[in-house]
C-alpha cells in the first residue's frame, strides 16, 4: 500500500477512468464530500513522484468535480456548475454541464437550449458523471431536464445520454444561461413518469457503463406487479454514424415544452434481467455502483443479492440470457467495482479490504491487509497497464488517495 496524497483536504476519485493513459497520474477533485459540490479545482497527482498539478480552476464562483480521463489521450472531462450562480440559477441536477480540457484549452461538451423551439443536438438541463467510450470518441452521462423540472419536478426523470463528436452545436442563446457545445448530444434512454407495473417501462435510467463502443448498459427502475421499485439491467444499441445520431425517431430529439428529448431513430432499450420473482429482486442501489462490461464486451457485471440477501457480483451476456453469480462471499461486496484491463479480474472492497476476484472462477485475492480504516465505497480503479489499483481512504479526517500493486 502506498499513500499518494497528504494535503489536509479531501481528494475525490470518480468511479472509472481516473488514470491517465500512461498509468502515471491519477485525477481527482477536492470536494469536501461526494455530496457537496464545492470543489474549485480539478487536479492530478503523479503516482511515482507525488507531484500534484492543477488542471483547471473554476472561474466566477463556479464549482467543478467528477473528473474522468479519455482512455486514448490526456483529455479530461468533468462536471462544471454555473458561473455567477444566483437565486434563480445555481448548481443542481438540472443546472450543470460537461466540459473538456486538453492542453490548457477548455470547452463545453454539451450545449444548452431551454427556449422553445429547442435546438437538436443541444440538451435542456444538467449532465453528470461523463465517461468516454473505450475508443475515446463518445461520452456518456446521466441527465436531468430543466424544462421538465420547471413544469413539474416529478416529470424531471433521470435519463442516460451521449455526446457524439458531430458538433459544434450552437443554440440561438436567447436566455442568458444558454450556451453552445462541441458535441452533438442526445438522450438514449426512454422513461415514463408512470411505468406500468410488471412491464419493461422505467421511470429512471442511471449508473450506465459502456459495452464496447456501440452499446450502453444501465440500471432502469421498473415497477413490480404490486407497485414496488425493482432496478433491472437494460442495454441500448447506439447509432454507428453521424446520420444515425442526427435522425429523429418518433419524437423530437430536442424535446418539446411538454416532453423530454427523445432518442434517435433505431435506438431501442432492451431489458436484460428479469428478477421480479427472486427472493431479493433487482440490482442493488447500496452500495452505489455502475454496471461495467469487460474490455471484450462479452460480459456485463453488476451487483445483486443472492438468495440469502448477501450482495454479490453477477455477470450477464449483453445479448441476454441467464445471469450468473460470480462471487459467493459471506459478507457481501462493499463498493463500486471495475474490471482489470485484461478482463480476467474485477476489483472492489470486501471485508474492509481491497480485493480482486477471478472473472471465471470467482476466487478472491486480498491486496491489502485489514486495518481500522475502511476504503471508500465510491471508487476502486485499475491503472490502464493493470499493474496498480487505486482507491480512497480517510487519514486524520481527510480522504486521501492510495494505491497498491495488483500482481496480475
Amino acid at each position: 500500500m502506498k499513500q499518494l496524497t497528504f494535503a489536509p483536504r479531501n481528494h475525490q476519485l470518480t468511479n472509472i477512468n481516473t488514470w491517465t493513459p500512461d498509468s502515471q497520474w491519477l485525477v481527482f477533485d477536492v470536494r469536501p464530500s461526494g455530496a457537496s459540490f464545492t470543489s474549485k479545482t480539478i487536479e492530478r497527482v503523479n503516482v511515482h513522484s507525488g507531484k500534484v498539478e492543477v488542471l483547471y480552476t473554476a472561474p466566477d464562483s463556479a464549482h467543478v468535480g467528477v473528473v474522468t480521463v479519455n482512455p486514448q489521450s490526456e483529455k479530461y472531462v468533468f462536471i462544471h456548475g454555473p458561473e455567477n450562480p444566483d437565486a434563480d440559477w445555481q448548481y443542481d441536477f438540472h443546472h450543470r454541464r460537461g466540459v473538456v480540457t486538453e492542453h490548457g484549452r477548455t470547452q463545453n461538451l454539451d450545449a444548452l437550449d431551454i427556449t422553445a423551439p429547442y435546438t437538436p443536438g443541444a440538451l435542456r438541463g444538467g449532465t453528470h458523471v461523463h465517461v468516454f467510450s473505450p475508443n475515446g470518441e463518445n461520452v456518456s452521462f446521466t441527465y436531468n431536464d430543466h424544462v421538465m423540472h420547471e413544469l413539474s419536478p416529478a416529470r424531471d426523470l433521470r435519463n442516460v445520454a451521449v455526446s457524439a463528436p458531430f458538433g459544434p452545436v450552437t443554440p440561438p442563446c436567447t436566455h442568458p444561461r444558454e450556451y453552445g457545445g462541441s458535441h452533438w448530444s442526445v438522450l438514449v434512454s426512454r422513461t415514463t413518469p408512470t411505468p406500468a407495473p410488471g412491464s419493461d417501462e422505467i421511470n429512471r435510467a442511471y449508473e450506465e457503463g459502456w459495452v464496447g463502443n456501440q452499446r450502453l448498459a444501465f440500471i432502469g427502475d421498473t415497477l413490480s406487479v404490486s407497485g414496488e421499485k425493482v432496478p433491472e439491467l437494460f442495454i441500448v444499441e447506439l447509432p454507428n454514424d453521424e446520420q444515425g445520431w442526427k435522425t429523429p425517431g418518433d419524437a423530437p430529439l430536442a424535446g418539446s415544452e411538454q416532453a423530454l428529448p427523445a432518442p434517435p431513430k433505431g435506438v431501442q432499450q432492451r431489458r436484460l434481467t428479469f428478477t421480479h420473482q427472486k427472493a431479493y429482486p433487482g440490482l442493488v442501489n447500496v452500495p452505489r455502483h455502475w454496471v461495467r462490461a469487460n474490455p471484450q464486451a462479452t460480459d456485463i457485471a453488476f451487483l445483486m443479492r443472492d438468495n440469502a440477501g448477501v450482495v454479490q457480483l453477477w455477470l450477464i451476456s449483453p445479448d441476454g440470457g441467464e445471469s450468473r453469480q460470480l462471487t459467493r462471499t459471506e459478507n457481501g461486496i462493499q463498493s463500486a467495482f471495475n474490471w482489470h484491463p485484461s478482463g480476467n479480474a474485477l476489483g472492489f472492497v470486501l471485508d474492509n479490504r481491497i480485493a480482486v476476484c477471478d472473472a471465471k472462477r470467482g476466487d478472491i485475492t486480498f491486496l491489502t491487509s485489514g486495518n481500522a480504516k475502511v476504503p471508500s465505497a465510491d471508487a476502486v480503479v485499475f491503472s490502464p497497464d493493470g499493474k496498480q489499483i487505486a482507491w480512497m481512504e480517510e487519514v486524520d479526517g481527510f480522504r486521501q488517495l492510495w494505491m497498491t500493486e495488483t500482481n496480475l
